[in-house]
C-alpha cells in the first residue's frame, strides 16, 4: 500500500487577523488534498508567524510573543483538527512552543489524525539559540505513534542529527520518521539534511523533511529561513541510488509530494544488498581504542 506524502517548504507570513492566517492554512491544506496527499508535514516553528497578530511591541520580544501565543493554541489545534476530519488526512502542523507548569516552553510537534486523535512529540535536544535566547527547554519523552497509515515518529530538526534517538523509535516499531525543520543558514539546512539521510541509511527507512523558507524581518525568532523539503529512502535496490526520492528547490515556497511504500523498506531490512538495520548491534562488539 502506498502513502501519498506532502512535505511543506513553508513561507513565514505576516497577518493582521486570525482570519488571514486561517485562510492561508486552508489554502495550503486544500492544495495538498487536491494532490491526494494523506499525510501533511509542516515545518518546525511555522507557528511563530502567529506572533505578528499581536503588534510590534509583542512580536519584537521573544519572551512576550511566546507568552501571547499561548492564547491561540486551542484555536490553532482546532483549525487542523477540523481539516483533518473534513478531508480524512493526517497532519503535523508547524511545531508550537507550549508553556509548561514551570513557566518555560517546550517545542511541540502535534500529530493530528482524521478521527480526532491528537498526540505530540516534544523536541528533545536544544540548539544554542533555544537554550540561550528563546526560553525553550528540552522534552523528556520519546514517542512512536500508531496511525491508520502505519507507525511513525517525529524528530524535530536538531533531534535528527543524533542517531540514537531515531534508533530507539525504529526499534520501538516506527516505520516512518518525520522531521520538521527550521534553519537560518545553508550549513544548518545541510546539517539536518545529512542527519535525515544518515537516519534513512542506517535504519533502512523513509525519512521526510519539511522546512521553513524565506525572510520575515519583523520576527526575532524566524527572521531568516533557508531550507528545502525532501523524501529520503533506504539506499538499496529498488530505491534511488542516492537515497533521495524527491527534493525541493532551496527556498522555494511549495508542497513536495511523493508516494512511498513502507513494506518495501521493511523488505530491504531482511533482503537488502546490505543489512544496516540488522547489523547495528555489531558496532558494540568492536573493542574501543585505548589511548597511548
Amino acid at each position: 500500500m502506498s502513502i501519498k506524502i506532502a512535505a511543506a517548504q513553508y513561507d513565514i507570513g505576516y497577518f493582521r487577523s486570525w482570519r488571514d492566517y486561517r485562510w492561508k492554512i486552508l489554502r495550503w491544506i486544500e492544495d495538498a488534498v487536491r494532490e491526494d496527499a494523506q499525510l501533511l508535514l509542516f515545518p518546525e516553528y511555522a507557528s511563530m508567524e502567529l506572533a505578528s497578530l499581536f503588534g510590534r511591541k509583542i512580536y519584537c520580544s521573544l519572551s512576550r510573543q511566546l507568552a501571547a501565543m499561548q492564547d491561540l493554541l486551542d484555536d490553532y489545534l482546532q483549525l487542523y483538527l477540523d481539516s483533518a476530519a473534513k478531508y480524512g488526512i493526517h497532519i503535523v502542523p508547524g511545531s508550537f512552543p507550549v508553556r509548561n507548569d514551570s513557566g518555560r516552553y517546550r517545542n511541540r510537534a502535534y500529530l493530528i489524525s482524521p478521527d480526532g486523535q491528537v498526540d505530540f512529540q516534544e523536541k528533545l535536544l536544544m540548539t544554542r539559540f533555544e537554550k540561550e535566547q528563546c526560553l525553550i527547554e528540552n522534552g523528556e519523552e520519546i514517542k512512536v505513534f500508531d496511525t491508520s497509515l502505519g507507525r511513525m515518529a517525529i524528530d524535530i530538526c536538531y533531534d535528527s542529527e543524533f542517531p540514537l534517538l531515531a534508533r530507539k523509535q525504529i526499534e520501538a516499531g516506527a516505520e516512518l520518521l518525520l522531521v520538521p525543520s527550521c534553519t537560518d543558514t545553508l550549513s544548518g539546512y545541510y546539517r539536518v539534511r545529512i542527519g535525515c539521510q544518515a537516519r534513512a541509511l542506517e535504519n533502512q527507512c523513509h525519512v521526510i523533511q519539511s522546512a521553513t523558507v524565506g525572510m520575515a524581518s519583523w520576527s526575532p525568532a524566524v527572521d531568516i529561513n533557508i531550507g528545502a523539503a525532501a523524501i529520503y529512502t533506504p539506499v538499496d535496490e529498488g530505491f534511488p541510488a542516492n537515497g533521495i526520492l524527491q527534493a525541493g528547490k532551496i527556498n522555494h515556497r511549495q508542497w513536495l509530494f511523493a508516494d512511498i511504500y513502507l513494506e518495501k523498506a521493511a523488505n530491504i531490512r531482511t533482503q537488502g544488498q546490505v543489512l544496516n538495520y540488522r547489523d547495528w548491534p555489531e558496532q558494540y562488539r568492536i573493542r574501543p581504542l585505548i589511548p597511548d
